[in-house]
């Protein structure tokens, strides 16, 4: 095979601008090569800055996907960008392996002063799932038990362990047989968990504080006496916080919200500043005594790049703009003002079921309108293809008013967004007037299906071609 030599990046994105949609469709996913072209969400993108995208024109679209998440602090925030050119600078002596550096033992110390204090040390990972595989694992050898719970819709992660643990058959489907032992329970259910608890012993109880899915809440009461059952079980009690952590929810970790004191908290998208892949498990003293036991041990469970000094420089920035420029308190203010302005549809809009969120952490559910006709319409197309009637929503968001948004899930009619915590209040505003209008073209359900599926269909021509 001849290859060609390659120049420096900054030729390769000057000389090459333009091929990014056939590039991925060659050598990457071109399945989601055809699912961007028939939304029409194939966009040269050029740049980020703040909440914003950029694309090749120059128009901006504010970024309410986030990256999943990740951009928490906006795009290309200038102080994590200034400590990852820093510690390159400084030409640290970067993963040992046989030894020890210090940003990463800084890193820890700086993450567990700000987590409860049922928690103690830091196992470093790369990644939201790889926290929460080494909660797994971490869990199973504690407690020298098999069983792990988690709760029905949760998403945990698409690495082995993390997807025996991840409640949407979508993502399951075609990968069994998955990791024995796993057994979901319906979440905010603490009957259905009582009897869970009371059959064969097990090692932990995996929850999402609130789910990222559909940004399901959980019932007043439920996630502390969820906790309580737990202690009395002796089933460890895992907080998975890689969405809700790091001030998404008005709180640095949603725990926070409940006084929840977790065995384990997984961290992960955000920590970084979504600038370097990496996630983090904060557990509690006896456990990691119990797995981390004797020098014969003491790597039992690790990562290669875990605990790298970019990773550990980008995060220890992101905390620091979190306090400096008060995201906590600013994900409260601006979640209350966006659920503020956006409650209304549901008294104003058949098809709005529901509006909820916490802190930046939003979404918006559908569902059926009650008119005889109208209903029969939603039924017969959400037959065909559940879920569609969000992208009414999303599409037109996008196109018209230049705001990008999720749908919550597969075949869900409920949107999320995950704006950035630097996000300005009157884009707030912007997104919650937009949003209206949306919904309000989208109620007439015939004549906006029609819309859709005329950009749908050249969508689709386009990405058959």
């Amino acid at each position: 095979m001849v290859h060609s030599t390659l120049p420096p990046i900054t030729e390769i994105l000057d000389a090459r601008r333009g091929e990014e949609m056939a590039l991925n469709d060659r050598y990457l996913n071109p399945q989601m090569g055809r699912i961007l072209r028939t939304l029409g969400f194939d966009k040269e993108w050029r740049g980020g800055e703040g909440a914003h995208l950029i694309d090749a024109s120059g128009e901006r679209y504010l970024d309410l996907f986030g990256g999943y998440g990740v951009f928490a602090l906006g795009r290309n925030h200038p102080e994590v960008v200034a400590a990852i050119e820093e510690v390159m600078a400084a030409r640290t002596a970067n993963l040992p392996q046989l030894g020890v550096t210090l940003l990463s033992g800084v890193l820890a110390e700086q993450l567990l002063e700000r987590a409860p204090d049922s928690v103690a040390a830091m196992v470093p990972a790369n990644s939201g799932t790889e926290a929460v595989e080494a909660a797994i694992k971490i869990a199973r050898a504690a407690t020298g038990r098999q069983r792990v719970l988690y709760a029905e819709h949760a998403f945990h992660g698409l690495t082995m362990g993390s997807l025996s643990i991840n409640g949407n058959d979508e993502f399951r489907g075609g990968f069994e047989p998955l990791l024995a032992g796993c057994d979901p329970v319906p979440f905010g259910d603490l009957d259905a968990l009582t009897r869970a608890l009371e059959g064969p012993p097990v090692a932990a109880l995996v929850l999402e504080p609130v789910q990222g899915k559909g940004v399901n809440i959980p019932p007043p009461g439920y996630l502390a006496s969820a906790q309580s059952l737990c202690r009395a079980a002796g089933t460890l009690f895992v907080c998975d916080e890689v969405q809700t952590g790091l001030a998404r929810t008005g709180r640095f970790l949603a725990l926070e919200h409940w006084q929840l004191e977790p065995d384990i908290v997984c961290i992960a998208k955000a920590l970084s500043g979504g600038m370097v892949p990496i996630g983090a498990a904060l557990v509690s003293r006896s456990a990691f005594d119990r797995v981390f036991d004797g020098m014969e041990r003491a790597v039992r469970h690790g990562s290669t790049f875990g605990g790298n000094d970019l990773a550990a420089a980008a995060a220890l920035a992101t905390l620091r703009v979190i306090d400096q420029e008060r995201l906590v308190a600013r994900a409260e203010q601006l979640g209350a003002l966006l659920l503020e302005l956006t409650a209304p549809l549901v008294e104003h809009y058949e098809v709005v079921r529901a509006v909820r969120g916490l802190g930046l952490m939003w979404a918006i559910e559908f569902g059926p309108p009650s008119g005889r006709a109208a209903r029969m319409l939603w039924e017969a197309v959400e037959g065909r293809q559940a879920g569609l009637f969000a992208q009414l929503v999303t599409v037109p968001l996008f196109h018209e008013h230049r705001i990008l948004c999720q749908v919550a899930g597969h075949r869900m009619n409920t949107i999320k967004v995950l704006p950035a915590l630097t996000v300005e209040e009157e884009e707030i505003r912007r997104f919650a007037q937009a949003l209206e209008q949306t919904v309000a073209k989208a109620e007439h359900y015939p004549r906006a299906l029609a819309r859709l599926g005329v950009r749908l269909g050249r969508g689709a021509a386009g990405a058959r071609r």
